[in-house]
């Protein structure tokens, strides 16, 4: 393939840059599919595109390098011509389906079930694609509490320093001070640390956290029965959380750190979201909710709705709840879960946010 494809001077230009080097001037034919990709991939840089080449697998990245390093210079027609052949050839795929086992699982990430996808990945002996780092910083800062307690100082140290600002510091304010001070310190002596190495640790400590066998439900067992006793009959919520008081209090306590019914309304909804709760709710429910909220626990809810919405719609509802006069208990309690039901579907939708409940709300005001 030499030769000075037609341009005056080429060969002399090929002496200047590459101490003789020459110009490829062949159909495209002729040439192999690594020397195509090369042309391709040298034209997208010339251009500014940024290719995320260091995706690709060391091997390719390699062949590319040491393709590229033997190219020599290439002469216009050959360009184009190589251009063209690979624009027909992306104008022709319909359909791009991923590589072995590991991008097949990548591509149905979330779409199968995470048993399944943990059993393939087992049984083909692939790790989860992807960045080890970036899943690391996804974890639950608690789950990065136990890698830094079980790990090494140093591995820690690498791990601390891998996160963002905010994560590491927040991961450091969780660490007992002795453990914590001892892996600031340990940041000092990674300054030696290679590339390589850092790869290392965050494949295994990424395997670690994959190994953990998939759980059954997505919410811990606290949250689950606060949500099945969020639309329990009262009598039976009290029962219920009676009883886990005696078996274990501590259980007990994050079941009622789930629970939100209508008696609650007042500490986790901020005024200024009362009226999209109102605008939510249907308006005959909202009467009914409001005139069966008559005991200790409800009553106050009923004036801190209507105490932060606008005064003209606040008459109203009392003038209707006057109307209703005394609703049936079974009644009341539907229309405060309706309430409820209500509230924590803006919250799931993103429309409003509930206190936290060891937040103020005079904090938050």
């Amino acid at each position: 393939m030499q030769g000075d494809g037609g341009i005056p001077g080429l060969p002399a230009m090929a002496g200047q840059f590459g101490g003789g080097a020459t110009a490829m001037a062949a159909p495209p034919s002729t040439l192999d599919r690594r020397a195509k990709a090369a042309i391709v991939v040298r034209l997208l840089l010339n251009e500014g595109a940024d290719l995320p080449l260091e995706d690709l697998p060391e091997e390719l990245q390699a062949r590319l390098t040491h393709q590229m390093g033997s190219m020599g210079l290439v002469d216009r027609a050959t360009l184009d011509a190589v251009v063209e052949e690979f624009a027909d050839i992306l104008e022709g795929v319909g359909l791009s389906f991923p590589k072995g086992i590991a991008g097949a699982l990548s591509a149905l990430d979330g779409k199968i079930s995470p048993q399944t996808a943990a059993r393939l990945r087992k049984e083909a002996g692939v790790r989860q694609s992807g960045d080890p780092w970036e899943r690391l910083r996804s974890m639950p800062v608690e789950d990065l509490v136990r890698i830094a307690e079980q790990e090494s100082t140093e591995v820690a140290a690498v791990l601390l320093s891998k996160l963002d600002t905010p994560r590491a510091a927040e991961l450091l304010g969780k660490l007992p001070g002795p453990l914590a001070r001892r892996i600031t310190y340990a940041v000092s002596q990674t300054g030696s640390v290679t590339p390589d190495a850092v790869d290392r640790i965050g494949l295994s400590l990424a395997a670690q956290f994959e190994d953990k066998p998939p759980a059954a439900f997505a919410d811990e067992p606290g949250a689950r029965v606060g949500a099945i006793l969020n639309v329990s009959a009262a009598s039976t919520r009290d029962d219920m959380l009676t009883g886990l008081e005696e078996t274990d209090a501590a259980f007990a306590e994050r079941v009622r750190r789930n629970i939100f019914t209508f008696a609650h309304i007042s500490v986790r909804v901020r005024p200024k979201d009362v009226p999209v709760v109102v605008r939510a709710v249907e308006a005959d429910t909202l009467v009914t909710a409001l005139a069966g909220a008559t005991d200790e626990q409800t009553s106050g809810v009923a004036e801190f709705l209507l105490g932060n919405m606008s005064q003209r719609m606040a008459d109203n509802l009392r003038e209707e709840v006057g109307d209703r006069g005394k609703v049936k208990p079974k009644d009341a309690e539907a229309a405060m879960n309706a309430v409820v039901g209500a509230i924590r579907q803006l919250v799931e939708q993103g429309e409003i946010e509930m206190v936290d409940p060891d937040e103020s709300l005079e904090e938050d005001a």
